[in-house]
């Protein structure tokens, strides 16, 4: 299955909490339909000292958002992406500016 966004593409959130936000895709979970957006959807997890971390203290983690939940910036605005054969390749294009992705 493909998706329109890509480990990191730049993108905007577009509806939850973090509407309006903007980030670099970290990861993209095909199985599930989800991507990982750094600095949004933030968890808090808190953790005791150990020897890796002898402060302990509370960790902020990304959680994953649904792919149908971000859209792509080109050129700082959202756009939707095409798809289109270029030398025998097929390349991704963002529609509102016409400009190849890949």
């Amino acid at each position: 299955m493909k998706f329109h966004v890509k480990k990191n593409d730049e993108v905007i959130i577009t509806t939850g909490d973090d509407k309006g936000k903007k980030g670099r895709v970290i990861d993209v979970d095909r199985q599930k339909a989800r991507v990982f957006v750094d600095g949004v959807n933030l968890n808090s997890k808190h953790s005791k000292p150990s020897a890796k971390n002898p402060n302990g203290g509370i960790i902020k983690t990304p959680g994953s958002i649904h792919i149908s939940n971000v859209q792509l910036l080109s050129e700082g605005k959202a756009t939707r992406v095409g798809r289109k054969e270029e030398k025998g390749k097929t390349v991704r294009f963002a529609k509102k500016t016409g400009k190849t992705l890949d």
